[in-house]
């Protein structure tokens, strides 16, 4: 398996913009993608401008694939003006 986790902070002018735009990539990817098996999209109520993301993908083919996705494209182009930071970070599974 392959992780992924990304931290974004939206400005708070786009944060209610930007959850709909989210949500639809993340139903799109587990619903159009064999290689992604779970994608949650988080938030806290105290950090209404910080959605937390957690990825998990058959392996890293799967997740560069995903990256490549017609959804995926859309949402990053159509999101990228309502970031203000985005912090990626991905984990592979250790195999004991």
């Amino acid at each position: 398996m392959f992780a992924v986790t990304v931290t974004f902070r939206i400005a708070h002018k786009n944060s209610a913009a930007f959850m709909p735009l989210m949500i639809e990539n993340a139903r799109a990817s587990l619903a159009l993608e064999s290689g992604c098996h779970r994608f949650d999209v988080a938030t806290d109520p105290g950090r209404p401008d910080e959605v937390f993301l957690y990825e998990l993908y058959e392996d890293r083919a799967a997740f560069d694939a995903h990256m490549q996705t017609e959804h995926f494209l859309q949402f990053d182009k159509a999101a990228a003006d309502m970031i203000e930071d985005k912090e990626v970070k991905t984990f592979s599974e250790v195999r004991t």
